[in-house]
């Protein structure tokens, strides 16, 4: 408290006042180090180094406020929801400190207006916000100590800015925020089932992991598929907003695979000779019928002429007449008649002589 007092008293005669004022209105509290606060408004696209050449930004601070936070809200939680179940608490700390919920409380803080960067935009800008407010957390953390960022996340976060039964009880669709986002993206994304057991007491458990442009993501459990994939998906948006190069890695793959989509297939085949093919088909189709057609009809000629073959007499017959042009004379007729009657008769006259 006397330290508190002594800063105020020193603020209107420091050289940097207005960047303490703007910090005291933010935080609660006048900085004492300063220099903390300066790195955790410094963005990593600013080129500073220190003494030694190293680079200086607010990603350390950054990691750092990020635990802090975690432990923070997870005992505030805890302390205001007494009974509740262990994925109760888990989802109501994640939505409070998720990024999405830092980003706006950055913006409406004032934090955004004191980041130094570079000023370009790139597809990450919209985390600058959210890791700035991050890396204070940390820098207080450092500058005043672990009661310090309780007090703030206290009075001034979850006191005038966040109501956290509110929070607690709204649902986020993890799911539909990522399958949105990757639509958005042209980002071909799936769930896959990656394990269905039962735990102890019998109660069917999924594993899903979300897997895009065939790059493994987040995973997740859960008693439903629908528990397990809104894990899933929270933790894939979760590397989404904190992982640059892992945003990298996806476009990159989308690129290769849209890349091969669109090159055009080499060494087409020509169709000239598939159609001589065809034709060449139709050809011996049509000499393989016309020798059988001419072995039938030969077939047929040779009966016929065995049935003639049969029958010498009619072809002897047929050939006399032939050779006579069938026309017989009465004459020739009439003495055949005779010399059948006459040979008749002797027969008979034998016959009578034989029984006398």
């Amino acid at each position: 408290m006397l330290n508190n007092i002594i800063d105020r008293i020193r603020l209107p005669f420091r050289k940097e006042k207005e960047l303490y004022l703007s910090l005291y209105q933010i935080i609660g509290i006048i900085p004492h180090d300063i220099t903390y606060y300066k790195t955790a408004l410094l963005h990593k696209s600013v080129a500073r180094r220190n003494a030694k050449g190293k680079p200086v930004n607010n990603e350390r601070l950054e990691f750092l406020g990020d635990a802090i936070l975690d432990a923070i809200v997870g005992d505030i939680v805890y302390e205001h929801f007494p009974g509740k179940r262990e994925g109760f608490l888990t989802n109501t700390r994640s939505k409070i400190v998720q990024r999405d919920t830092l980003n706006r409380l950055a913006k409406e803080m004032g934090i955004n207006q004191l980041i130094l960067s570079n000023g370009h935009s790139s597809s990450h800008n919209s985390y600058l916000g959210g890791n700035a407010f991050e890396a204070l957390v940390g820098a207080l953390y450092l500058d005043h100590g672990y009661n310090a960022c309780m007090q703030f996340m206290k009075t001034r976060i979850l006191g005038e800015l966040i109501n956290i039964d509110k929070v607690a009880y709204k649902e986020v669709n993890f799911k539909s925020k990522l399958i949105e986002w990757s639509q958005k993206n042209k980002v071909k994304m799936e769930f896959k089932l990656i394990e269905n057991q039962k735990d102890k007491q019998g109660s069917p458990t999924f594993y899903f992991q979300v897997l895009m442009e065939g790059l493994p993501c987040g995973e997740g459990r859960g008693y439903s598929k629908k528990e397990s994939q809104q894990e899933a998906s929270k933790l894939t948006l979760q590397r989404l907003r904190r992982e640059p190069q892992f945003i990298d890695e996806v476009f990159s793959a989308k690129a290769n695979r849209t890349k091969m989509e669109e090159e055009p297939v080499l060494n087409v085949p020509e169709t000239t000779q598939d159609m001589n093919f065809i034709v060449g088909s139709e050809i011996e189709v049509e000499k393989h019928e016309n020798p059988f057609q001419e072995e039938v009809f030969d077939e047929k000629s040779s009966a016929a002429d065995e049935v003639k073959t049969d029958h010498p007499a009619d072809s002897r017959r047929s050939e006399t007449g032939k050779n006579s042009g069938d026309h017989t004379s009465p004459d020739t007729s009439s003495s055949k008649e005779k010399d059948r009657e006459a040979i008749i008769a002797a027969a008979e006259a034998e016959a009578f002589e034989a029984e006398a």
